[in-house]
């Protein structure tokens, strides 16, 4: 199929069209997804809307290799992991996809990035091969205008008088880092900043104790000096990014979408306001599995954006225990 349709949708209709369209491929085509379907008793003929598609649970990612017959990955992001767990791996076959998601989602929610210097300050995930994340911001410092664009590690003193200086200048800077190394920096080297965005991508990865959005968020306001923070919602599994300008609440770009499955009964959807399990559609996940059941707690808002509460307990998806197949 033309892969290019999917960055070109703009209605609900189209969207549930596409991941229909999908659906029937991946189940024709990928093998772990059409026996887990089958498992479930789908019936391919009786799938006509979104919440007749099933949701792969996201575990499978650890156990199996996701992708569809006669692709070939160019590429594997691993996610992290701690010592002694499995971690998720996601077979791309086709990198110009996931190019294509991240650099239309940046500018449908930012703008151009040729705009921005970019700053990223993403030690935990530096450390490591196979990062999606790391993959994606070093190509937004690559296309962004801005030679002074890049990524620190330890150096968060000469990320200080980076951010001072464009500060001076008046320069658009966006400044992308991993939760605890911001709050490290915030703490240590406290400024007052007016045209830098701060855009926190989540995680202590062991670092420091784990805080709750709105108190990390309210700490970093302080410590640099903003209105807002930022954030990045994204995974391994996936090759969409959904954002937050601040208010807490993400918003996708037109080819992802969010459901809420209820906790005790995955295959039914809750309403509006009401705290279920994460489900994602991400339709750029076209050669590996683009309905995933994540780990993740939130609830949808009556404007489709949606809020990231937690995570089930034990990291189990209660009432799906298929990770057997």
């Amino acid at each position: 199929m033309n892969t290019d349709r999917i960055f070109e949708i703009k209605t609900k209709t189209a969207f549930e069209a596409m991941a229909l369209t999908i659906f029937r491929k991946q189940y024709a085509k990928n093998p772990v997804y059409r026996e887990f379907c089958d498992y479930l008793g789908t019936k391919l003929t009786e799938v006509r809307k979104l919440t007749d598609i099933p949701f792969l649970p996201i575990g499978f990612f650890k156990s199996r290799e996701i992708i569809t017959q006669g692709e070939k990955s160019e590429v594997i992001f691993t996610s992290s992991g701690t010592t002694g767990n499995l971690t998720s791996k996601h077979l791309v076959s086709d990198l110009r996809i996931y190019e294509q998601s991240f650099h239309k989602a940046f500018q449908h929610f930012y703008g151009n990035v040729t705009d921005y210097c970019v700053l990223a300050l993403l030690p935990s995930y530096l450390e490591r091969q196979g990062s999606s994340l790391i993959y994606m911001v070093d190509a937004l410092i690559k296309q962004s205008g801005y030679e002074k664009s890049g990524f620190y590690l330890d150096n968060i003193k000469e990320l200080k008088t980076e951010l001072q200086q464009l500060e001076a200048a008046g320069i658009k800077t966006l400044l992308i880092g991993v939760s605890f190394a911001l709050l490290d920096m915030a703490e240590k080297y406290p400024m007052k900043l007016h045209n830098t965005i701060i855009m926190e991508t989540g995680g202590m990865k062991g670092r420091r104790k784990e805080l709750i959005r709105s108190e990390l968020h309210r700490v970093l306001r302080s410590g640099f000096g903003v209105e807002k923070i930022h954030s990045e919602y994204g995974m391994t599994e996936l090759l969409s990014q959904a954002y937050s300008n601040g208010n807490g609440s993400f918003e996708t770009p037109p080819w992802m979408k969010v459901m809420i499955r209820d906790t005790e009964d995955p295959l039914t959807y809750q309403p509006t306001e009401k705290t279920g399990g994460i489900n994602i559609i991400d339709l750029a996940n076209v050669n590996s599995c683009a309905f995933i059941a994540t780990q993740d707690l939130g609830k949808m808002h009556e404007d489709g954006s949606f809020e990231i509460l937690g995570r089930f307990d034990n990291s189990d998806i209660r009432g799906c225990n298929l990770m057997v197949l």
